[in-house]
């Protein structure tokens, strides 16, 4: 290999991985067990395990037809709602979490609808976070699945509909199955995603704790008070991030 590649190749891993050394070696190891049991440790982990899998199941039930629609439906501007679907991916959170404020706090034009006709109020709730949440973590599953979908083979649904089974019965029997792998990988990496989330969060559901305050926020507030929870709370966060990857190795580590 060429030192001219080799060089910046090391210096880049090397920018990636020291961060995460110095945080494991800032953690108190020794009063680990205690801080993870704290109840401001555990209301925030609860929270954040609670609505990152329920904004995953919001991004399943929505997500995976959307991600059908885009590789096998023949509708008119399919690149033009691609790159709407993976907008999320590249705005920054803060302007994600203002458009849902925008869109869906009481004066918006959603938000007011569902406060006048069913009393709703999203802002600054815990239902807030799970939006937020699924706001930005949506396309993660949609480009997984979109992608699964491109690669099976389309001839496997066709010998079904020749059959005669319906649609529905196709596409549950026939298609979901033979793009599993793709669908628990964007729904891995759709949970991370969520659970990590922090601008969008912030900026539309806030930081009330045992309400909106996930584990990314009660990080933001500990580094202001007591910096070891901080690195306590990110260690956490770190050892779910390795797990996903773990979890998607032959996807994301093999060869």
């Amino acid at each position: 290999m060429p030192p001219v590649l080799v060089v910046p190749a090391v210096l880049g891993l090397a920018f990636l991985v020291v961060p995460l050394i110095g945080l494991l070696a800032k953690a108190p190891w020794s009063t680990l067990p205690q801080r993870l049991t704290s109840p401001e440790v555990l209301d925030a982990l609860e929270l954040s395990l609670v609505c990152a899998t329920l904004a995953t199941v919001l991004c399943v039930l929505m997500g995976v037809p959307l991600a059908w629609v885009l590789a096998r439906g023949d509708i008119p501007g399919r690149g033009f709602i691609r790159a709407l679907v993976t907008v999320p991916l590249v705005l920054p959170p803060v302007v994600g979490g203002a458009a849902l404020l925008f869109a869906l706090g009481r004066r918006g034009p959603v938000g007011q609808v569902l406060d006048d006709w069913f009393g709703v109020s999203l802002p600054f709730t815990t239902a807030g976070v799970v939006v937020a949440e699924a706001f930005v973590a949506m396309p993660f599953l949609v480009i997984s699945v979109e992608g699964a979908l491109r690669a099976a083979d389309p001839r496997f649904e066709e010998a079904a509909a020749t059959l005669g089974a319906s649609r529905w019965y196709a596409f549950r029997r026939v298609t979901l199955p033979s793009v599993a792998p793709g669908v628990v990988a964007g729904t891995v990496l759709c949970w991370a995603r969520a659970l990590g989330e922090f601008g969008a969060t912030i900026t539309f559901a806030g930081n009330f704790p045992e309400k909106t305050t996930t584990m990314p926020l009660a990080v933001y507030l500990a580094l202001e008070t007591d910096p070891e929870a901080a690195i306590v709370l990110s260690v956490v966060l770190l050892a779910v991030s390795v797990a996903v990857l773990a979890s998607l190795r032959e996807r994301w580590i093999g060869g």
